[in-house]
């Protein structure tokens, strides 16, 4: 039994260990998108399923002693593809589909080590059926959850800390050649233990499941599966796109898996089918601002709802918490009703390859077609609708109140499913959405008084925005203001009548570019190739500008690797997702990258205004390592005319340069923390920096 338990829980580990680490490796080479991490559950989840068809077919058509053989060559050839780490070559040129290239990058450096580990759990349970016929399998499920959660905790929180991600990929590989070693000595011993005991008993005896039951498992494993991936997207999207905020709603689908199959005295029906109904209404809230409670709050006029509004709508405290005590709720009935209904150990494989076919619908659901079909993030809400759907079909004539508390909440999540359709729909001119992410541009306002508002809206938050009305169409206005940092700083920089050079890394709706004057040029680097497309057709800041203007599309890091020298006055980084922050931007190697495209008084200027994080820090630390001079400048906010308060850091060698007055004027003393690492390109840890 050692043996076995040795071999599943050292698989499952290094099985979930793998998923973060690589994803954090590559992160970089595709812009920091948080579509990065959906894309690389969808593999894992198609390669899990892969190993558990290939586990179903080993053992329900090839003789152990087979089983074993294959098996061992398997293993044998895998060793080719470690270390675990990407070559360079793999990195990405700019043009490439980003979705497909994620997926062969991954196949060609863990496809066949992460297929091998994903094989483990079903195929030495059926073999520990197979030698042990009175024992009980399933056992052996709990305990592959088990050290995949312990693996999920132990990311975040004792190696990501403090082993660089060279370093990490290194200590998985040594772990996969410990898997080897003992998978190879577990199917010696059970094909020992097989020609022991004789001919094992036939399927016979127990009957195969039917085709409803099938489904049932895959409807059951599906909907998890969708949830887990929606929530972690809606968290990622909005926050940034890291291991900490990937593994926490991970966790709280694993710790399902380990509760429901580690025994029944976990899953109460009755208890979680009413928790279930209050999780799924609370996240349909969560997900709209509290839009939901906030009109219940301004027409019923109870103070209690308006505070509850107020104090949570972005407050990570009650986010976080919400969605993932909501994905742990709405996964202790999938998995529990699914622990119900498991069969016979002698179809074992058969089970878990059907649950592995719901993981990777909800994978191909979620990353591959909602990207495709829904112009933008409405998966999330619709999930949680057609999930109260089918529980509602479930629990039918199971008893009135339960019957009345479902039917309840599906109308609730539908009804706010289509209200937040609506409310996006609502003054949208246009919506787009590809892999990195959904933009709308809105109207507002009113052109007769002068007011009228177009703005580019990235998830939620805005990235630009122009006066309609011709006299002021143009004007630089809700970052970027003249009182803003980035304002100041290409003002105070330009000397005389000599053009001045200007690089920025992210286009948004281009109001940047209206700085510029005649002989100016400004260099725009942009991950999106539709924003571009946006910025042209929607917005009038590019064609205004009096600068010589290029975008260059692709991320912006990877393309300053690939030039020469560009001599910039000022570089200007400004690269968001709706609010995530792409890591790799704020690296100390990206600042010295940075720095080899400035002229020697040049000024590095970061935007870091964000609702979650607390960045000046990072940034000032950065300057400190590079023996830099930095400057947090932040402007008042003027509601009249669409200026928003934006946080700007100056980071330069130019000391001068920061003592004008009109920059002092506007200066914030600087944010230390003297506990924070310095981030580089294999370390960054925004679980210190989350406010």
């Amino acid at each position: 039994m050692l043996l076995y338990s040795l071999a599943v829980f050292v698989s499952a580990f290094l099985l979930f260990l793998v998923q973060p680490l690589i994803a954090k490796m590559i992160l970089p080479w595709f812009g920091g998108s948080a579509s990065v991490w959906n894309t690389c559950m969808l593999f894992f989840q198609l390669t899990l399923l892969a190993g558990y068809l290939y586990a179903h077919g080993s053992v329900r058509f090839l003789k152990p002693k087979t089983q074993g053989i294959v098996h061992l060559i398997l293993l044998g050839i895998s060793l080719i593809s470690l270390p675990i780490i990407p070559a360079e070559s793999w990195k990405p040129e700019g043009r490439e589909q980003p979705l497909w290239q994620i997926l062969l990058v991954l196949g060609a450096t863990t496809g066949l080590p992460y297929f091998l580990c994903s094989t483990t759990g079903p195929l030495i349970q059926a073999w520990y059926a197979r030698r042990f016929e009175k024992a009980i399998p399933y056992r052996l499920f709990a305990l592959s959850n088990l050290a995949s959660l312990l693996a999920l905790l132990a990311y975040p929180f004792l190696i990501e800390p403090w082993f660089v991600t060279r370093l990490q990929a290194w200590g998985w590989t040594a772990g996969y050649l410990v898997f080897a070693l003992l998978i190879g000595a577990t199917a010696v011993s059970t094909v020992r233990g097989s020609a022991t005991a004789g001919a094992a008993p036939t399927l016979a005896e127990a009957p195969t499941p039917g085709i409803p039951q099938m489904a049932l498992w895959v409807l059951l494993a599906a909907f998890p599966s969708i949830l887990l991936l929606a929530v972690t997207n809606h968290l990622t999207q909005n926050v940034a796109a890291i291991p900490f905020l990937w593994i926490l709603p991970l966790t709280a689908y694993l710790l399902t898996f380990i509760l429901c199959f580690d025994s029944d005295r976990w899953y109460r029906p009755r208890l979680f089918r009413w928790i279930t109904a209050l999780a799924v209404c609370l996240m349909s809230c969560a997900i709209n601002d509290m839009g939901p409670l906030d009109g219940l709050a301004n027409k019923v006029g109870i103070p209690g709802i308006r505070w509850i509004v107020d104090h949570t709508k972005e407050n990570l405290l009650f986010l976080i918490p919400c969605f993932v005590l909501g994905l742990f709720a709405c996964c202790m009935f999938g998995h529990g009703e699914l622990a119900l209904r498991k069969p016979h150990p002698r179809h074992l494989t058969l089970f878990y390859a059907m649950v592995s076919v719901g993981g990777a619908v909800g994978g191909l659901l979620i990353s591959l077609a909602a990207p495709l079909v829904l112009p933008a993030h409405y998966e999330f809400a619709f999930s949680l609708g057609l999930f109260s759907l089918t529980i509602l079909m479930l629990v039918l004539r199971e008893s009135v109140a339960t019957d009345a508390v479902w039917a309840g909440a599906a109308i609730f999540t539908i009804a706010v499913a289509l209200a937040e359709v609506k409310a996006l729909k609502e003054d949208t001119v246009y919506m787009v959405r590809n892999f990195y992410g959904a933009l709308r541009v809105q109207d507002t306002g009113s052109l007769e008084n002068n007011d009228a508002i177009r703005t580019l809206v990235h998830g939620t938050i805005n990235h630009g925005a122009e006066y309609l009305d011709d006299a002021r169409a143009g004007q630089p206005i809700t970052y970027y203001s003249p009182d803003s940092g980035v304002g100041l700083a290409i003002a105070e920089q330009r000397t005389g009548g000599v053009g001045q050079r200007v690089g920025l890394i992210g286009l948004g709706s281009g109001t940047l570019s209206v700085w510029g004057r005649q002989g100016d040029y400004y260099r725009i680097y942009e991950l999106n190739p539709v924003v571009e497309t946006i910025a042209r057709s929607h917005f009038q800041y590019l064609r205004r500008t009096r600068a010589s203007v290029d975008v260059v599309l692709g991320d912006g890091r990877l393309s300053l690797e690939r030039e020469p020298p560009n001599n910039f006055d000022i570089l200007a980084v400004d690269a968001f997702s709706s609010d995530s922050i792409p890591v790799h931007l704020l690296s100390r190697e990206a600042f010295e990258l940075y720095f080899r495209h400035l002229k020697p008084d040049g000024v590095l200027v970061v935007h870091v205004s964000n609702k979650f994080l607390d960045l000046p820090p990072v940034v000032h630390a950065l300057a400190r390592a590079l023996g830099k001079q930095s400057l947090m400048v932040s402007n008042e906010p003027d509601a009249d005319n669409e200026i928003f308060e934006a946080d700007w850091i100056l980071v330069t060698s130019n000391q001068a340069l920061l003592d004008r007055p009109a920059l002092r004027k506007h200066a914030k003393p600087a944010k230390l923390k003297p506990n924070l690492r310095l981030w580089t390109d294999g370390y960054s840890n925004l679980f210190q920096i989350l406010k």
